[in-house]
């Protein structure tokens, strides 16, 4: 196995409809502009409340992804 080098951002994904949604959204969206993704972490988890309902999920992740070799 050959020795691999990793960068690090973070992303906030959002969904109105669950914690799962906005993690999906948070990936599909970062895999646009950044290659080779290959695991995340949740680092927090929060909500919005609207007039006494949830309105909508926040998920902050770390994306790890796979420098290219050069």
């Amino acid at each position: 196995m050959r020795n691999r080098t990793f960068g690090l951002a973070e992303v906030v994904g959002t969904s109105p409809d669950s914690i799962e949604s906005a993690v999906s959204s948070a990936i599909e969206r970062a895999g646009k502009t950044m290659r080779h993704i290959d695991w995340f972490e949740v680092t927090q988890v929060r909500g919005y409340v609207k007039d006494g309902v949830v309105d909508h999920f926040q998920v902050s992740l770390k994306v790890g992804y796979r420098l290219e070799d050069v």
